[in-house]
């Protein structure tokens, strides 16, 4: 029998899979405290709407194109491929049904109760009835169906799909309505304590309990309801009328996505087949778009938002953010970095740095201009804030803003529009090569000569995110440094034109080149027996190149160990092809998200932060920025957060080409990295 070919690369939309399955660990694990576990549960749900939205969308369209034959996603077809994605999901989200059952039992053993409709106690109609007035009733938007007109689901949006019975010796007639779930109220209502029981309703319920006031229109013998969703494509439309200017083409594609072809149709099973058959109609669903039957609730994003209780020993204690020696709100963080180098590494310290280092900006006298490149931005966004009060003093502030920054183009347009009445010049790119890099610039002139301050980082620019994902951002006086950084926005100002770095890696032009290299060199050095190795920190590693490059690499000799939060297309351990790979994945409490990349190079490391993963997108269809870490204390910082995060044996996960997921349990003491890096932290802002 012949032997089948050994597998180079796990599919991305699976491996995309893997991941959110370590997050739906994170909601059965019975060390993490229950009202996270629910946290967890929206978590997975919120990753599986954008999966569906972005990745699900790209291969369905794939499927219905001429190329629907071909191989063209390792091995499998697209439409066989949307099969698998299928099946995994509707397991995940069983999985997740039971987990959820499992947490809500656990609820009720801390007095903490869902009720539904029909268990409605007594004591709580007044304040439902109320409620449902002045709350709800005037936010609901109920459409009665019609063969007459069509009907509009809104992109990634709950509903209740209504059937309204009128069964006499006169008359036997069925209506159907839609009920929209409002997006701006609470999903989760807290009803008034009964003694030192808690009750908590879904806002779902609460409208089902109040049907006969919504339809008091006709004496009707029966009403059922069904929760729905659906998910539709979000990929941008940005052909067209070449008359329109960038910004009012997002807009246009923004305001479309929400009517975009449907991907999913998440449904209750217990719909009535008349009923379930009438949405599909409705959305012209078909073959290719996914359908997954669930429970009585979707839409279970909102549980990131479940509400904080009393009960405190039920979440998450905060970390406090801690202070970072040599640095402090009170006093210049300019001067400070005029001195040296220093390392932010959010949450475990506060962004409040960054904000610190913007507003003192805006406020020096002798600072004349101020650079920055945003993603991301805070729905209050203090950075914004920061540089709009900086064109009121008189600096000279260029923004680059992206744009198309995937379901945060209507926040980032709205606060362009703001910088841009406010004064602030702003730059907006180019389609299809999106700003990824997170940096920032501030020119001072000091005695007739001109001096930069500036930060890289990892992350986006936003104080919001910052509470939850790990992420590093470099502040620096490194005037060779920043030189390029400003190269880097002389090059989005004039009109792409090809700039030439020694210090930074910027894509979309050099950073597969240099990394190759700096892989290359890493086997030269293993192969004249000085010390090599490799460290990666990533999100994600998809492109083939990339790791066809580190599969070479190992079959050198070069030891590699790798942090992936999310994909790995990478298959690590194969003897042959990548048995000197070794590749973990950490998920806890916060959303690992740096991206740093360690070279031995002889025993002098390199060292590197970045805005970049190793994908293709990163490398060649964005610009991102890698800097190097020249300071001694500051790459020792970084070897030792990296290694405690390697000996987690608590929350890391072994990634492989077989089983996924397994838990890197060993002898060793126990490491719960994020816990250990936040006393690393501790102990030496204390030293």
């Amino acid at each position: 029998m012949k032997k089948k070919p050994q597998l180079r690369f796990i599919n991305r939309e699976l491996s995309w899979l893997d991941f959110n399955a370590r997050v739906l660990q994170e909601a059965a694990h019975r060390s993490v405290p229950l009202l996270d576990r629910l946290r967890f549960i929206g978590i997975f749900s919120n990753n599986l709407d954008e999966f569906f939205q972005v990745r699900y969308a790209t291969v369905q369209r794939i499927a219905q194109s001429e190329k629907t034959g071909k191989k063209v996603f390792g091995g499998e077809s697209a439409s066989e491929l949307l099969k698998m994605i299928t099946q995994k999901v509707i397991e995940q989200q069983k999985e997740s049904t039971e987990i959820l059952r499992g947490i809500e039992k656990e609820l009720e053993k801390e007095k903490i109760y869902f009720i539904n409709e029909n268990q409605v106690l007594d004591e709580h109609k007044g304040f439902l009835k109320e409620y449902f007035i002045q709350k709800v009733s005037p936010a609901l938007m109920t459409i009665m169906i019609s063969e007459k007109r069509d009907q509009d689901f809104s992109d990634n949006q709950a509903f209740l799909a209504v059937k309204l019975s009128i069964d006499s010796k006169d008359i036997k007639r069925n209506q159907f309505a839609l009920i929209e779930i409002p997006k701006e109220l609470d999903r989760f209502i807290l009803l008034p304590q009964l003694g030192n029981k808690q009750y908590v309703m879904f806002l779902d319920d609460l409208i089902r309990y109040h049907f006969h006031i919504i339809f008091n229109f006709n004496e009707f013998t029966s009403i059922t309801s069904h929760m729905i969703k659906v998910t539709r494509d979000a990929e941008l439309d940005m052909e067209g009328d070449v008359s329109k200017s960038y910004i009012n083409k997002i807009v246009e594609s923004v305001r479309e996505r929400v009517l975009a072809e449907p991907v999913r149709l998440v449904y209750d099973t217990d719909i009535p087949e008349d009923t379930l058959n009438l949405v599909k109609d409705l959305l012209g669903i078909d073959t290719t778009d996914s359908l997954i039957p669930g429970g009585r609730y979707h839409h279970r994003r909102d549980y990131m938002n479940f509400p904080r209780l009393k009960n405190s020993y039920l979440q998450y204690d905060k970390m406090v953010p801690v202070t970072i020696p040599g640095l402090s709100l009170e006093n210049s963080i300019i001067k400070a970095v005029d001195k040296k180098d220093f390392l932010l590494y959010t949450p475990y310290h506060s962004f409040s740095y960054l904000i610190k280092f913007l507003r003192e900006a805006a406020l020096d006298p002798e600072v004349t201009t101020i650079k920055i490149t945003i993603y991301r931005l805070s729905r209050l966004s203090n950075v914004a804030s920061a540089l709009i009060n900086a064109v009121k003093n008189g600096k000279k502030v260029l923004v680059q803003i992206e744009l198309q920054a995937r379901f945060d183009e209507t926040n980032n347009i709205t606060y362009a529009e703001k910088m841009r009445s406010a004064g602030v010049q702003l730059i907006f790119g180019i389609p299809g090569l999106k700003v990824h890099s997170k940096i920032g610039l501030i020119e001072k002139v000091v005695s007739g000569k001109k001096k930069r301050y500036g930060f890289i980082s990892t992350g986006n620019f936003n104080e919001e995110t910052a509470k939850i994902y790990t992420d590093y951002t470099l502040l620096t006086s490194n005037q060779k440094i920043l030189k390029e950084v400003n190269k880097v926005f002389n090059f989005l100002q004039v009109h792409y034109k090809l700039k030439k770095y020694k210090h930074l890696i910027v894509s979309p032009h050099y950073t597969k080149n240099t990394v190759v290299r700096m892989i290359n060199k890493e086997i030269e050095n293993h192969k004249s027996g000085l010390p090599s190795g490799i460290k990666l920190k990533l999100n994600a590693i998809t492109n083939f190149e990339m790791i066809e490059k580190l599969y070479e690499a190992s079959c050198e000799g070069v030891q590699i160990k790798m942090i992936v939060r999310g994909i790995c297309c990478l298959i690590p351990g194969v003897i042959g092809m990548s048995e000197n790979i070794e590749v973990i994945s950490i998920v806890d409490k916060y959303l690992e998200h740096p991206r740093v990349y360690i070279f031995e190079n002889g025993g002098t490391p390199s060292v590197y932060l970045s805005s970049a993963d190793f994908m293709t997108r990163n490398i060649e269809n964005r610009v991102e920025v890698a800097v190097p870490i020249y300071n001694d204390i500051l790459q020792k910082e970084i070897f030792d957060v990296f290694e405690i995060s390697w000996n987690d044996n608590v929350k890391a996960r072994k990634l492989n080409g077989s089983k996924q997921n397994i838990f890197a349990k060993n002898s060793r003491n126990e490491i719960r990295s994020q816990w250990r890096i936040h006393e690393y932290y501790y102990e030496k802002s204390c030293s």
